[in-house]
């Protein structure tokens, strides 16, 4: 026992000093903060520590001077009308009734029973209004994973809430998959049985088979924490991707089945040098090289493959991905952190050591 709390301790201190780290022929290795011979990211054009986004995975201009205009003004009608603008096939649609029902919790967190009146104002005023439904439902879930324990009554009050106005939202925009998106989450607290699960499904997959956004979110339910296995989840994103499209992202889903199943303390040698692995990253880095450059799902990819790509030390190609979505750290894995852009600046700047340290600089780098 006394081993694994020394190997966890080696972890916590490592993400700690990991920024600090020096450019060596074939290797790295940590030093001082502020040393004039650490890589330093800056050099490269990557946005500050204090200037990353933690809301989105990637860039949506519309969307981000929507935000600024509803919480500047607590009005909701710019919102209401992004949304009404915004088709309900694809994964715009999702992402944006995410970044308003987060925008409006964390007002909420920060300002108790003040912030996010802007959202309370919208259903009040237009309560047939589909998007306004569809962000309070969202708005519900993500106020019970933040804000109550798992299991607990409140938890559980507050889901069953979600899921009425999830109700509601679906009868006020029919053939919308975007309301059922909602439910996979409160289906997850909730403990639906696989029977019940399975029917939410269908309802997802027969307006929108494609959707990579349900497809993360519904492999969520299937791992092994909570209520399936390694094997249903692999299992699960296998046939995803196995029937994915030409173009589509699905194929990188097996990235996220194992990604959801690492060891919390790395104890096998080699780990990340395994077919498993290896196999999984270069299905995910296929799907983005077949991706369109649009497709709003590409950046939630990229930023898982900055993970596997450094801890696998592939420096130059996490390199490749890190120019394409820096600036943005609203997706997995760093959302899973306290602090999303802390976690993704430790990995950031390892990705520039090892890179300079086998030869890399800012005029080799390909954008």
């Amino acid at each position: 026992m006394e081993i694994l709390w020394f190997l966890l301790a080696l972890c916590m201190l490592a993400a700690v000093v990991g920024p600090f780290v020096l450019r060596r022929r074939g290797g790295i290795r940590q030093v001082a903060p502020g040393s004039p011979d650490a890589a330093d990211p800056d050099t490269y054009g990557f946005a500050r520590q204090e200037e990353l986004d933690i809301r989105m995975p990637g860039p949506d201009q519309d969307l981000l001077d929507v935000l600024d205009v509803v919480q500047g003004t607590q009005e909701w009608r710019a919102a209401s009308q992004l949304l009404s603008g915004t088709p309900k096939e694809g994964e715009v649609r999702w992402q944006r009734v995410q970044a308003f029902a987060g925008a409006a919790s964390l007002e909420l967190a920060r300002r108790p029973g003040v912030g996010g009146a802007w959202l309370r104002k919208w259903r009040a005023e237009s309560p047939k209004d589909a998007g306004g439904a569809a962000v309070h439902a969202e708005f519900l879930v993500q106020q019970a994973w933040r804000s109550s324990t798992v299991g607990t009554d409140d938890f559980r009050i507050i889901l069953e809430e979600a899921r009425t106005v999830v109700g509601e939202a679906a009868l006020l925009a029919p053939g919308d998959p975007v309301p059922y998106l909602v439910e996979l989450a409160a289906a997850r607290g909730l403990g639906y049985s696989h029977e019940e699960f399975d029917q939410l499904w269908v309802k997802i997959i027969d307006r929108a088979p494609a959707h990579m956004g349900a497809h993360i979110a519904a492999l969520h339910f299937w791992c092994e924490k909570w209520h399936g296995s390694r094997e249903e989840a692999d299992r699960f994103a296998t046939a995803a991707a196995a029937r994915a499209p030409q173009g589509s992202l699905l194929a990188a889903l097996p990235l996220f089945a194992l990604y959801e199943h690492l060891p919390e303390v790395n104890l096998v040698r080699g780990f990340y040098r395994s077919q498993a692995v290896t196999k999984a990253v270069e299905g995910a880095l296929f799907a983005v090289h077949s991706a369109r450059a649009d497709d709003p799902m590409l950046a939630h990819v990229r930023h898982l493959l900055v993970l596997f790509l450094v801890r696998m030390e592939r420096w130059a190609e996490a390199m490749g991905q890190l120019v394409h979505i820096d600036g943005h750290v609203g997706a997995l894995p760093w959302t899973e952190s306290s602090d999303p852009a802390a976690e993704y600046t430790v990995y950031r700047a390892l990705a520039v050591a090892g890179y300079e340290a086998n030869g890399g600089s800012p005029a080799t780098l390909l954008r």
